[in-house]
């Protein structure tokens, strides 16, 4: 990969490439990453492809049916959990924001369901030194 990371996300795309997102890189000081690369397992290359909207690990990345990836919350640069969400369009090779979740959200699951949106649910938010279970769900259309 162009940089070492752990926690990112990796998403086959519908051309068979594969975006990575985020992260927290390891070395000398631990760092939440902002970056993202595509892999061509065709050629067997890493390609560095900008940043996403805010630095993120322990978060999620859903395939959606028109072929571009739901990134949704997880870790910020400061620990805190974060409820930011974003689109990444493969065509266009870029990061849009795209809203926020209810409540922020790390280690929750994505899942697409069969009309097109995505069931966001569990997982837990880091807010103020404290962990909060999250026993909800939500649905992004």
């Amino acid at each position: 990969m162009t940089v070492a990371r752990q926690q990112h996300t990796a998403t086959l795309l519908n051309d068979g490439r594969v975006l990575i997102a985020g992260g927290e890189s390891i070395g000398v000081v631990d760092f939440n990453l902002a970056s993202a690369e595509l892999y061509n397992p065709g050629t067997g290359t890493f390609t560095a492809i900008g940043n996403i909207a805010t630095y993120r690990e322990n978060h999620t990345a859903t395939l959606l049916d028109d072929g571009k990836v739901l990134v949704a919350g997880g870790d910020a640069i400061n620990g805190a959990s974060v409820n930011l969400v974003e689109l990444y369009d493969p065509s266009a090779g870029t990061f849009t924001a795209t809203g926020s979740m209810t409540v922020a959200r790390r280690y929750h699951t994505a899942t697409l369901l069969g009309n097109g949106e995505v069931l966001i649910a569990g997982g837990d938010g880091y807010d103020g030194g404290v962990d909060r279970i999250r026993a909800s769900a939500e649905l992004y259309e």
